[in-house]
């Protein structure tokens, strides 16, 4: 067993129960006043913790790539939410509100959908293009990185994609790495994957790497949190860091959280860093991201998939709470991503895009840092 498996990188043994709790809950006795942490004790007085102002730990050094490892059973300790039980399952199926009205789905025809030629880039390029949902082409260091690469029209237990795939496969450059955030269905897509050369570079979460060599990948490298490999480019290598997201991980029946979920933190050979967050809810990882990656220059944030509230917000941010994140991880830009591909909760098409811009707007920042891309659209980061 290896040293991951002793103890996770929260701190924790691994041979200890989870500590979750609803979010909700954990609302109910702390806010944020700018300064700190708002506690409130059982007879509602308030006390303002300052947060803490330790350096952070240095970023770990790199692990091999292809490097066989030996995980936990489980990774049920990482949640920061319990996950649905009978009652909200129960309750769900009694609402039956996981997709939007009838009169909402006209909206469809309005989604924003432009696809166009991927700009030129050199090795110093940063650029993205938005294939939908959490499909894009990252550009970085001379490398091109696929995250989360979804090419299929429908995805198991989810209608048809609404909007087509931004970019056609035909169309692609030559991909030297993928990255997933995780095992659910509209993030990893087998379909999509075996339309990949079997050697290129797959960078997943821990637990994931014996799921990818039965399917014939040569070069496959699962990590635990704040681990990172590094990928030669030819002005010198593209860090690529796993990072946590309030999320979860389930394929089949009998695997849940049996592989773990995250994010990535791409850093390219001159200090510029794209922050990709995959699935996740609003929570204290952000903050510990920012604190730990200093000046990340663009966060991809998830906009939709967020209603009923009662029951995704643990693991789906909304468009405020992306606002938020973007901050909270430091980041100067924000890309809305997971929304106007697939409809998967009950918010009208077009609402996440209202709601990020006018979230936006409301912080004061300059409506030109708010990268809100039409599926099939680019942008290209300038260098520092």
């Amino acid at each position: 067993m290896t040293e991951q498996t002793e103890r996770s990188p929260a701190g924790r043994s691994l041979d200890e129960p989870a500590r979750a709790e609803p979010r909700a809950a954990a609302e109910d006795r702390h806010g944020d006043d700018g300064h700190g942490t708002v506690a409130v004790d059982a007879a509602g007085h308030t006390a303002t913790v300052a947060r803490p102002t330790t350096a952070p730990p240095p970023l770990a050094e790199p692990r091999p790539l292809g490097e066989p490892r030996t995980w936990p059973r489980d990774f049920t300790d990482r949640l920061t939410a319990p996950l649905p039980g009978v009652r909200a399952l129960a309750r769900i199926a009694r609402e039956g509100k996981l997709r939007p009205s009838p009169e909402m789905l006209q909206q469809i025809q309005q989604l924003p959908f432009e696809p166009g030629p991927m700009p030129r880039v050199g090795p110093s390029t940063v650029a993205l293009t938005w294939a939908g949902h959490a499909s894009w082409i990252i550009r970085i260091g001379g490398l091109t990185v696929l995250t989360d690469p979804v090419w299929s029209r429908k995805i198991l237990g989810t209608p048809a994609r609404v909007t087509p795939v931004g970019v056609r496969w035909e169309d692609l450059p030559p991909i030297d790495a993928v990255v997933i955030s995780h095992n659910h269905y509209d993030h990893l897509d087998a379909p999509t994957l075996k339309r990949l050369p079997r050697d290129v570079p797959l960078l997943l979460p821990a637990g994931l790497a014996v799921w990818a060599r039965r399917r014939g990948f040569t070069r496959v490298t699962d990590l635990d949190w704040w681990e990172a490999v590094e990928l030669p480019g030819p002005d010198g290598p593209v860090r690529i860091d796993f990072v946590p997201a309030h999320h979860w991980s389930k394929r089949t029946l009998t695997d849940t959280c049996r592989s773990l979920w995250g994010g990535w933190v791409l850093t390219a050979p001159d200090g510029r860093r794209v922050h990709f967050a995959g699935d996740t809810g609003y929570g204290h990882w952000f903050e510990e991201i920012g604190r730990r990656y200093r000046d990340i220059d663009l966060a991809l944030l998830p906009i939709g998939a967020y209603d009923p509230r009662w029951m995704l917000r643990p693991v789906h941010t909304d468009p405020e709470e992306a606002v938020r994140a973007c901050q909270d991880v430091g980041a100067r830009f924000l890309a809305p991503m997971h929304w106007s591909t697939f409809l998967l909760s009950a918010e009208p098409p077009l609402e996440p895009l209202h709601r990020i811009r006018a979230a936006w707007a409301a912080t004061g920042r300059p409506r030109s840092d708010l990268w809100d891309l039409p599926v099939g659209a680019s942008r290209v980061l300038e260098e520092r």
